[in-house]
């Protein structure tokens, strides 16, 4: 009955689109743009994603949070992206990779030292392009296990990949990023 509840109470916030927006909006838009590296590409995933997840509202089954189901759709839009523009995105995401300085405005201003906040954009330049260096499969399970706090079992459901495949990404994913930003292996 609990899950019934929290099934009821899902759908009828998905019935507000505007509230809907604004509290996942941000979410779905770091995960989208964080994927594709193209802000643009990432926005307009993302209103797709809303979209897609208003006019399909009733087939929420409530088997996870509303975030989970709505980075899923996300997702789903992604790979769609990708298979229909796969080597374009090499090219156009490298073209159009996000701004650093972007990153330095998460820092507390009052605090930080001049020095301390270059350190911190280099070194915000150096994660991005480990992540950027990673396949499209790596990264997605990189960024959904990181930044979106998933766990494996959570994000093979979510790209339809067996539990052993988003394993395997992940490893491959962290070492890379290990060795690249000169950690251990």
């Amino acid at each position: 009955m609990i899950h019934l509840g929290t099934q009821v109470t899902a759908i009828s916030e998905l019935d507000d689109i505007d509230s809907l927006v604004a509290v996942y909006w941000a979410r779905v838009l770091r995960f989208v743009t964080f994927s594709v590296g193209d802000p643009d590409l990432a926005q307009t995933i993302t209103q797709d994603c809303f979209l897609k997840a208003y006019n399909g509202r009733a087939s929420f089954r409530g088997e996870c949070s509303v975030n989970t189901w709505l980075i899923g759709i996300a997702n789903h839009l992604i790979c769609d992206h990708v298979r229909l523009k796969k080597f374009q995105f090499w090219r156009k995401a490298r073209a159009t990779a996000l701004d650093v300085t972007e990153f330095a405005s998460f820092l507390p201003s009052n605090e930080s030292s001049p020095e301390s906040k270059i350190l911190a954009r280099e070194r915000m330049e150096q994660v991005k392009a480990a992540v950027d260096s990673l396949s499209v499969n790596q990264r997605r399970v990189f960024l959904l296990k990181f930044f979106e706090e998933m766990n494996v079992e959570e994000i093979a459901a979510m790209t339809d990949m067996p539990v052993n495949t988003v394993k395997t990404h992940l490893h491959r994913g962290i070492k890379t990023i290990r060795a690249t930003l000169g950690g251990t292996k």
